[in-house]
């Protein structure tokens, strides 16, 4: 392998999932500044809107995660199309 083309920051992160306060840890590059306490372990922690335990792919479940608005904007914009 080369020397010094990887990143110097791969370390294990906490991702959140904040639909439903779901927490896994993955190696990750992500820049935080939150950190979170999983099993007594401190680690930096990132915030999802969505991930795999509420995708409705994964879960199999339709559900409707509408943080912030986007379904409302989406049918204000596209209203003028309706027959």
């Amino acid at each position: 392998m080369k020397a010094g083309i990887h990143p110097e920051n791969y370390r294990v992160v906490a991702f959140k999932d904040m639909s439903n306060d779901d927490v896994f840890l993955a190696k990750s590059t992500a820049e935080t500044v939150e950190t979170i306490e999983v099993e007594g372990v401190e680690y930096p922690l990132v915030k999802l809107e969505i991930s795999r335990s509420s995708h409705p792919y994964y879960t199999g479940k339709s559900k409707l995660v509408d943080t912030a608005g986007r379904i409302d904007k989406f049918k204000n914009k596209y209203a003028k199309f309706k027959k």
